[in-house]
C-alpha cells in the first residue's frame, strides 16, 4: 500500500506543480508544454527529484494513449467546413510534406552526424522528427491569443492530425533497413503504406459513423456522453492498430465525423474532452521528461541545434513550398505555415521505437530527437503570435460571446446560455439588462443572470449595467453576435474592420460588371457576367474562407469577411485605393 500511495503522491505532485508553473510560462512567453517537459526532467533521476524512470515500454503506452485522446479531441473540434476548405493541401502536406522533410533533412543529418553512423541513421533521425505534432499544434495555436486566417489555421491543424501515419511508416522502414535490410523491399513498403492509410481511413469513418449514430440515438446521464465518445474513440484506435492500420489517423477521422453529426451533444462533450486532452498533454510531456538524462541532452545539444535550425529554415520550408505550389496560398501564408512546423510528443514517441527494437546507438537518436523538440518549442512555439502578425495572417478579433454554456432540460432538448462582459464605451453601459434583448429585435432572447464583482445581482427594471458587469442571456445562437455588439466597443470594431476588410460592404450576388462600372475597374470580358462571389472562387481556385483577398487591379481588393457552413460567402468587402 505504501508503494501505491507513494506513486499517487508523486503523480499528483508532478501534475500539481506543473499546472501551477504554467502561469509562469504565460508571463515569460514560453509554451506551456515546455513546462511539463522541464518539470519531468527536474524530477528525473539526474534532477533534484531523483525519480528513476527508464521504462520505455510504459512511456510508449502512456504516450500513445494520450495522443489518441488528443487527436480525438482535435477531430471533435474540427468542423466539416474546414475539411472542405483545405482537404487537398493539408493532405499533400501530411504525405509528401513529411517525405520531402525527411529527404532533405536526412541528407544533412548524414553529413553532420559522426562518420561511423551511415546514411540510414541520418535518415532515421530525419524520419523521427519529420512530422508536425498534433498536441503542440492544437494546444499552441488555440492558445496563441491571435485569430489566424481560417485557411492557414485549418491547414496546420489537419496536417498535424493526419501526418503521423507517414512518419510512423518512414521510421519503421529505416529501422527495418538497419536491422533486416535483406527483407525490406519496395513492394513491402508500398503494401505497408496502403495498409496504414487505407485501414486507418476506412475504420476511422466506420467507427465515427457508428459512434455518431449511437450518440444521437442513445439516452444517457449528461456526464456519460463524453465517456462514451472517449471510450469509443480508444476502441477505434486499438482495433485499427490491431488490424495493421494507423490508429492515430482512424481516431482523428472518427472525431471529425462524430463532431459533425450532432453538434448539440458534442458541444457538451467538448467541455469534458477538452479537459481530458489538456490532461493528456500534461501527462505525456511529464512522462517523456522523466525519460531524459539532462547530462546526455547537453552533450547532444550542439548537433541537435544544427539539425533543428536546418529543419526550421530549410527542410520545412522546402516541404511546404513544394506541397503548396499548386494551391492558392499567398507567400506570407506559406511562410507562416513553414514556421509553424512544431515538433512535440510524436517525434519523442517515435524516438523510443529504435530503443525498444534494439537499434545500435538508439539512445543517441533519442537524445537528439528530444533536444530538437525542445528547440522547436522554444524557438517556434514561443513566437507563434509574433510571426502571425509579422506575416500578416491574422484577422481582426471577432466580437462574440465571452462565454457559452449549454443546459440540458431533457434527453434531447438543450438551452444555450451566452455570457457577455460589459466593456468600456459599449452601448450597454447605463442600460437595463432586460431591455437589451428587445433592442436586438428578437423576443426569444431572455435575461438570465447578472454578476457584479463576481457576485449575483438581483436585477430589476431599474437596474443599470456598469463596466465590467457580466450578463447572461438565454438566446438563439444566431442572435449571439448581435447581442455581443451591444456589450463591446463597436467603434473600435469598425475601425479594425475598415482597416483590414475595406470601406464598402459588397453584396456577394452583385454582378462584377456593375461593380467595375461604379468604381472604374477594368475587368476581362469573361469576368463581367460573374457575381462577386463567383469571381472570388474563380480567382482563388478553391473554396473561400474569411480573410481571403483578391486584387482587382489599381489597389482595389475584394476581401471575404465571413462564410456559412457550406463555404458560401455571406459577407464581402471592397477596399479602395487611399
Amino acid at each position: 500500500m505504501d508503494a501505491i500511495n507513494t506513486f499517487f503522491l508523486l503523480t499528483g505532485a508532478l501534475l500539481f506543480f506543473s499546472i501551477i508553473a504554467t502561469t509562469l510560462s504565460a508571463r515569460i512567453g514560453l509554451p506551456f508544454l515546455l513546462i511539463f517537459l522541464f518539470v519531468g526532467m527536474i524530477a528525473g533521476e539526474d534532477g533534484i527529484g531523483g525519480i528513476k524512470f527508464d521504462n520505455f515500454y510504459l512511456a510508449t503506452f502512456i504516450s500513445q494513449l494520450c495522443l489518441a485522446v488528443i487527436l480525438l479531441d482535435g477531430g471533435l473540434n474540427t468542423k466539416l467546413q474546414s475539411i472542405k476548405m483545405v482537404f487537398k493541401p493539408a493532405g499533400v502536406l501530411a504525405t509528401w510534406g513529411v517525405v520531402a522533410t525527411v529527404l532533405s533533412l536526412g541528407v544533412f543529418a548524414t553529413f553532420l552526424l559522426p562518420i561511423d553512423r551511415d546514411w540510414k541513421m541520418g535518415f532515421l533521425i530525419a524520419a523521427i522528427v519529420g512530422s508536425t505534432d498534433a498536441a503542440a499544434v492544437f494546444g499552441l495555436l488555440r492558445n496563441s491569443g491571435v485569430r489566424l486566417v481560417d485557411k492557414v489555421k485549418a491547414t496546420l491543424e489537419i496536417e498535424s492530425g493526419a501526418n503521423d501515419p507517414m512518419a510512423i511508416l518512414l521510421v519503421t522502414i529505416f529501422i527495418q533497413l538497419i536491422l533486416q535490410p535483406e527483407i525490406t523491399s519496395f513492394s513491402s513498403i508500398l503494401l505497408m503504406l496502403v495498409q496504414q492509410l487505407g485501414l486507418g481511413f476506412i475504420l476511422g469513418i466506420v467507427g465515427g459513423v457508428i459512434l455518431g449514430v449511437t450518440l444521437v440515438r442513445i439516452s444517457l446521464p449528461q456526464g456519460l456522453y463524453a465517456l462514451l465518445v472517449v471510450s469509443g474513440g480508444l476502441l477505434v484506435f486499438a482495433l485499427t492498430n490491431l488490424s495493421g492500420g494507423s490508429g492515430f489517423l482512424a481516431v482523428y477521422i472518427s472525431g471529425i465525423i462524430i463532431g459533425n453529426l450532432q453538434r448539440n451533444k458534442i458541444d457538451y462533450v467538448l467541455s469534458v474532452t477538452d479537459g481530458l486532452a489538456w490532461l493528456a498533454q500534461a501527462s505525456m510531456f511529464l512522462v517523456l521528461g522523466l525519460l531524459v538524462s539532462p547530462e546526455r541532452l547537453i552533450s547532444s545539444a550542439p548537433s541537435a541545434m544544427l539539425i533543428a535550425l536546418f529543419l526550421m529554415f530549410v527542410a520545412r520550408p522546402f516541404a511546404v513550398w513544394t506541397s503548396l505550389m499548386f494551391f492558392n496560398f499567398a507567400k506570407n501564408e506559406k511562410h507562416y505555415i513553414s514556421w509553424v512546423g512544431l515538433r512535440g510528443a510524436v517525434p519523442v514517441t517515435l524516438a523510443i521505437l529504435p530503443v525498444m527494437m534494439g537499434v545500435k546507438d538508439a539512445y543517441f537518436l533519442f537524445d537528439i530527437g528530444f533536444a530538437i523538440v525542445i528547440f522547436s518549442l522554444i524557438i517556434q512555439g514561443s513566437t507563434i503570435p509574433f510571426m502571425a502578425k509579422l506575416f500578416k495572417v491574422t484577422l481582426p478579433a471577432k466580437i462574440e460571446a465571452d462565454a457559452t454554456q449549454s443546459i440540458w432540460v431533457g434527453d434531447k432538448a438543450v438551452v444555450d446560455l451566452f455570457g457577455y462582459k460589459v466593456h468600456k464605451d459599449s452601448e450597454a453601459i447605463g442600460k437595463n439588462p432586460f431591455k437589451i434583448g428587445r433592442e436586438v429585435g428578437d423576443e426569444s432572447i431572455r435575461f438570465f443572470a447578472m454578476l457584479r464583482n463576481d457576485e449575483l445581482v438581483d436585477a430589476k427594471f431599474s437596474t443599470q449595467m456598469q463596466e465590467k458587469d457580466f450578463i447572461w442571456y438565454v438566446a438563439p445562437e444566431e442572435t449571439s453576435k448581435s447581442l455581443a455588439r451591444r456589450f463591446n466597443n463597436t467603434r473600435q470594431e469598425f475601425s479594425e474592420n475598415l482597416k483590414f476588410y475595406g470601406e464598402f460592404n459588397v453584396d456577394p450576388d452583385l454582378l462584377m460588371q456593375d461593380l467595375a462600372m461604379a468604381y472604374g475597374i477594368k475587368l476581362d470580358e469573361s469576368s463581367e457576367k460573374l457575381t462577386a462571389s463567383q469571381y472570388i472562387k474563380k480567382k482563388l481556385e478553391s473554396l473561400p474562407s474569411p480573410g481571403d483577398r483578391v486584387a482587382l487591379g489599381d489597389d482595389f481588393y475584394l476581401t471575404v469577411k465571413d462564410t456559412d457552413e457550406n463555404n458560401k460567402i455571406t459577407q464581402l468587402y471592397l477596399k479602395i485605393p487611399s
